[in-house]
């Protein structure tokens, strides 16, 4: 298979490479398409909108039909684009905000009606969203991009959106997909916008870089390493709590720091925060919603009071995240063969952005845009879960994965069997994480 075919199935050759200045551009190409869009719909339906989380996800194929089979019965909309960016367009409804959607437009139509009278209107409104995200693309790239007819569909797996996306990557490919968030400002209506650029597009935006790039191969290669790492991590947990864990890398993504506040749940949580230096550094935030937190203070503290954390229950939470950081840690300081120290737990509970928003204002003196690697932890009978953000240093990680030799990533056991060291905080970048307790 040649090169060109390979990029034209929409997937991404793993020697490509990567740089800042570049996946900045998409970025800000998809952020602007979202503003376009979102200004669109406020016009058409009469609601005034906002613009939620941007992301550009590394993702494999069975990992977006993961996604996209969560969450039960949705309504989509397929628009194929031709010209100077080619690929798929992709907005993605809930049952009930698909409903909405169509109560501002109809009345008492059901999204599911027989005479197609919701699915035409879904369709309309859908085709001038695209327009604005294609619109705003057009914009920052400077190139026509034509719209082809629009495709409806339903379900609630996800096959009937994979079987209707061209350029969608089999379960072991990886593509790069943009995903934005678009919401009502009272919440009624919400929905996923995915673009799947073809692997020629794809190419052609990354064969314009001028600066230093990372190869693909190299940053897949990390994501592979954190995998492992967090294996052992779910092992110990469960040695740890008597809890069945599992942990999940569901994607790499590379964004804007300032919209990781975003995606937090706007409710009581709790993190707890290190910053980790050497190569590579940054930071790791552990966050917990009430649920889980209970859950692990009555796994490790049997007599305490599940709904007062007390001293004792903080306590326990900060060593169980510690126990994490240094397992993901120690796997990529052995097979990169360099030291990772980390500093002691910072524990912060807080109303929803306020326990990451310290992470954010510190990492964003130095630098825009960030690799996040998103993982979830799960108790498989217990009904939990914990949020893990990895940021490292943008500079740090050219460095790191300059340096990995791929072939160690499978071959060098990632046992954690570095000892935990005390290492004073940066004053330059974590005072505003402490002035803020």
């Amino acid at each position: 298979m040649s090169d060109d075919t390979h990029f034209d199935r929409g997937t991404l050759d793993m020697d490509v490479e990567l740089d800042i200045e570049t996946l900045g551009t998409f970025y800000e190409m998809a952020r602007e398409g979202a503003g376009l869009s979102a200004d669109r719909l406020t016009r058409m339906a009469g609601v005034a909108t906002r613009v939620g989380v941007t992301r550009l996800n590394f993702m494999r194929g069975r990992d977006l039909q993961a996604a996209l089979s969560a969450g039960g019965q949705k309504a989509g909309i397929v628009v194929g684009l031709t010209g100077g960016f080619e690929g798929d367009s992709l907005l993605v409804y809930d049952a009930e905000s698909a409903q909405s959607l169509v109560d501002e437009l109809l009345t008492d139509v059901p999204v599911d009606g027989v005479d197609n009278i919701a699915e035409s209107a879904l369709l309309e409104v859908s085709q001038v969203m695209t327009s604005g995200f294609i619109d705003g693309w057009a914009e920052v790239l400077d190139i026509p991009i034509d719209v082809q007819t629009p495709e409806y569909v339903s379900g609630k797996r996800a096959a009937p959106f994979v079987d209707a996306v061209s350029t969608v990557p089999t379960d072991d490919e990886l593509a790069l997909l943009f995903q934005n968030r678009i919401e009502t400002v009272d919440d009624s209506i919400a929905f996923d916008h995915y673009f799947f650029p073809s692997g020629s597009a794809t190419k052609l935006l990354f064969g314009k870089r001028e600066t230093e790039g990372i190869a693909l191969r190299k940053l897949i290669g990390f994501n592979h390493m954190a995998e492992r790492g967090a294996g052992e991590v779910a092992d110990n947990l469960t040695t740890m709590t008597g809890i069945e864990m599992d942990v999940r890398i569901r994607r790499v993504n590379f964004r804007s720091l300032d919209t990781i506040p975003e995606e937090v749940p706007r409710e009581r949580l709790i993190s707890v925060a290190f910053k980790f230096d050497g190569t590579p550094s940054g930071y790791l935030i552990f966050v917990y919603d009430a649920t889980a937190a209970r859950t692990l203070v009555e796994a490790t503290l049997p007599s305490a009071d599940p709904d007062d954390i007390s001293a004792m229950g903080k306590d326990a939470i900060s060593e169980f995240s510690n126990i994490m950081a240094s397992g993901f840690l120690d796997g990529w300081a052995n097979v990169l063969g360099t030291t990772i120290d980390h500093t002691t737990p910072r524990y912060v509970e807080d109303l929803g952005p306020a326990v990451v928003d310290p992470l954010v204002t510190s990492l964003s003196r130095y630098q825009e845009f960030a690799f996040v690697y998103d993982t979830r932890i799960e108790a498989t009978e217990n009904a939990f879960d914990v949020s893990v953000y990895v940021v490292p240093d943008e500079q740090s990680l050219y460095e790191a994965l300059n340096s990995l030799d791929t072939s160690r990533v499978t071959n060098t056991p990632t046992t954690a069997t570095y000892e935990y060291h005390d290492v004073d905080p940066d004053p330059a970048s974590i005072t505003n994480m402490e002035d803020t307790e």
